[in-house]
């Protein structure tokens, strides 16, 4: 075993080695080298600089540790322990304030425009010009140019930044595990599907609550133990607990996070003011396709005038649907209700229950559809290594190689699909090693993960999927595409080190895939019997594709407008009542509801998790969207199998990360600049021309 197990450069990590007694000492080991690495370029003389002493020196000089650090992060996310906690939380402001400090080293910034002004550096091209003048409106954005007092508030800014929106991130973790709900009295079950009953009744088990004389079952508040209730359970009660429960994760002690998020909001709003800027959002946002909060903001707007009018009468249609059935008269329903009730109206009009899909969607079918749909549209082999031939750091954790067409060893990477206790909600995309061209002339491989919080198998079943979450899946691949396809030899502006406004193409243009016949017949086949989904079937699942969209729309409207709000007009956030006042930013949005909604604002892990994250970003799924809908509508002319068209998306987009513009990239996949209405036709918020 090696004395160093994170620093240890082996392509596949061992991960029974990386426990965390090694953390500390390993990660202070990175840090001092990294420092010395830094310290080295910046005490060049300034005679004797050169592309390969200066910027390439600065990419390489913090590898070993970027690699170290990733480890600790992601079994953060995945493997979450107490001591495990301790040591990352020990060494994250260290970390963070490290590498805020790289921009704000005045040597090194010196030595760095001091090249940057030769003739060597205006005569280099391509990939070397694009790396110069990222690398030099990366340091100038995050403050090289203040003066000395300034920078030293910028770093510390960065490491208590990083301290906050790990505790917040933490608060929503553990405030989700800290709650159940035991049921012993099978009559409150009523309404909900099979599997849902069948995995409480498990999850009570795991804590021994229960027996076979007296079975219970367990409910949290992870989505795929959560949602079956509030889509289905007849019992109101039910849904009304598993409701407040929900929307009181962040707001009540010990993980009240209504503190943290006014430092974090106060805490960015000092960065951006030092750097210049009126507020974080155009602090964020310059180097992005939108290029300011305004601008995103006008975005968003606009969808939501669109939207609207179609906002208001499906809010209607539900009410007045409930009324019907009900007997009582119409209004505004109670917030644990509208999932509920939506889904009656639904199955009303559609005759559709996505239940009827799950026997369709078996895990193991929909990632060997996947696989075969990346062989058939993008040229791709998808190979699955043997159980126990690489080490995983959890049973369940899959690994896999990915080939091209002629064979050629483009990476790896590992799948962690199901959720638990010791792990993150959601799903997500990471990476640990990039590789991609390297001076020599050779290739070296990318690896990367792809995690979620998927129905587990059950019953000796396989994991049988709802639709959704087959688009999540696809989503998180189309973000692992882009990572291990890059082709780019500067690995600070390969894969998804893109504009964040750019980075949800290629996973939301995975998603259009799920809708189509052609493609689902590769993967959604009974579990049982092998069966397509009938045709009958499928015509109510394409039917209500676009039900209630303009409710999903505002949804994401609601999410983005308070985001953009709470980062352009912080100081009003300073204090009052925090859900009032981004209440009263996004009322508008949100479904009437008696009583009113809450918003997420205490638990909205997308901006407050990260000390940037999706914070002034959250506008990107949209703006992503019209990309995705637009650049889809070119598979649909050729061909969703047309691998010459695919070939040309991983040419001009897949393989070529931040290596240019995201709007030249585009436009050289679509021969133009995206246009909004293949969005709004796809959305059924516009008529088909």
């Amino acid at each position: 075993m090696p004395s160093h197990p994170f620093l240890d450069s082996a392509f596949e990590p061992h991960w029974s080695q990386l426990t965390p007694e090694h953390i500390v000492p390993d990660i202070e080991l990175a840090l001092t080298q990294a420092r010395a690495a830094v310290d080295t370029i910046a005490g060049q003389d300034l005679g004797t600089l050169t592309y390969a002493n200066t910027f390439i020196a600065i990419e390489n000089a913090t590898d070993d540790l970027t690699r170290a650090w990733s480890k600790v992060t992601h079994l953060q996310s995945v493997a979450d322990s107490p001591a495990l906690r301790e040591a990352h939380n020990a060494l994250l402001p260290k970390v963070s304030a490290f590498y805020a400090s790289i921009a704000l080293n005045a040597a090194l910034w010196t030595r760095l425009k001091t090249f940057a002004s030769t003739p060597s550096a205006a005569a280099l091209t391509g990939i070397h010009r694009r790396f110069i003048d990222e690398t030099i409106a990366d340091f100038q954005q995050a403050g090289a140019d203040l003066p000395d007092d300034k920078r030293t508030r910028l770093e510390a800014l960065q490491s208590e930044l990083a301290r906050l929106t790990q505790a917040y991130s933490e608060h929503v973790l553990d405030a989700t595990n800290a709650w159940q709900i035991v049921i012993e009295d099978d009559a409150r079950l009523r309404g909900l599907p099979s599997h849902a009953i069948a995995a409480a009744k498990r999850s009570a088990e795991s804590k021994n609550i229960g027996s076979l004389e007296k079975p219970a079952w367990r409910f949290t508040l992870h989505v795929p133990s959560m949602e079956p209730v509030m889509l289905y359970a007849e019992d109101e009660s039910l849904r009304h607990e598993l409701w407040s429960a929900s929307v009181a994760v962040g707001s009540q002690a010990p993980w009240d996070n209504e503190a943290l998020v006014r430092k974090i909001l106060t805490l960015r709003q000092e960065k951006a003011t030092l750097l210049g800027k009126p507020h974080f959002a155009d602090l964020v946002l310059e180097r992005r396709m939108a290029g300011s909060g305004a601008r995103a903001l006008s975005f968003i707007e606009d969808l939501e005038r669109r939207a609207h009018p179609a906002f208001v009468q499906e809010c209607r249609d539900l009410e007045a649907f409930k009324a019907r059935e009900t007997g009582l008269p119409s209004g505004p329903l109670k917030a644990w209700e509208v999932g509920y009730w939506s889904e009656k109206l639904r199955q009303s009009r559609y005759d559709f229950d996505d239940e009827v899909l799950r026997p369709y969607l078996p895990m193991n079918r929909v990632i060997a559809g996947l696989w075969e749909l990346a062989h058939r549209v993008f040229s791709l082999r998808i190979t699955e290594r043997a159980a126990g031939s690489v080490e995983v750091w959890h049973p369940e954790v899959k690994f896999y190689d990915l080939h091209d067409a002629n064979g050629r060893y483009l990476g790896s990477f590992y799948a962690d699909w199901h959720p638990r206790e010791s792990k993150r909600g959601g799903a997500w995309m990471g990476y640990l090693v990039t590789g991609g061209p390297q001076p020599d002339g050779t290739r070296a491989p990318h690896l990367g993960y792809i995690c979620g919080n998927m129905t587990p198998p059950a019953d000796g079943k396989p994991a049988l999927l709802t639709h959704s979450e087959v688009e999540t899946i696809f989503h998180e691949f189309g973000h692992l595409l882009h990572h291990l396809l890059g082709e780019v030899e500067i690995k600070s502006l390969n894969g998804v080190n893109v504009a964040w406004d750019f980075v949800e193409l290629p996973s939301q243009l995975m998603e259009n895939w799920c809708w189509e016949r052609e493609s689902l017949d590769l993967f959604a086949r009974h579990h049982e019997t092998g069966a397509t989904i009938p045709a009958a079937i499928f015509s109510k699942l394409t039917a209500a594709k676009n039900f209630r969209a303009a409710c999903a729309t505002m949804r994401q409207v609601q999410f983005a407008k308070m985001d953009l709000g709470l980062h352009v007009r912080t100081p009003e956030f300073a204090d009052g009542d925090l859900e009032a006042k981004a209440r009263a930013l996004v009322a508008d949005c949100m479904i009437p509801t008696e009583p009113p909604a809450r918003t997420i604002v205490k638990r909205f892990n997308h901006l407050f998790s990260d000390p940037v994250g999706y914070a002034a970003g959250y506008y990107s799924y949209k703006w992503a969207e019209v990309l995705d809908a637009d650049a889809f509508t070119r598979f649909k002319r050729e061909g969703i199998f047309n691998a010459k068209t695919g070939a040309e998306f991983v040419e001009h987009i897949l393989s070529r990360g931040n290596s240019e513009s995201p709007a030249v990239l585009y436009r050289r996949f679509m021969g133009r600049d995206p246009e909004l209405a293949a969005l709004l036709v796809r959305s059924g918020l516009m008529p088909v021309a």
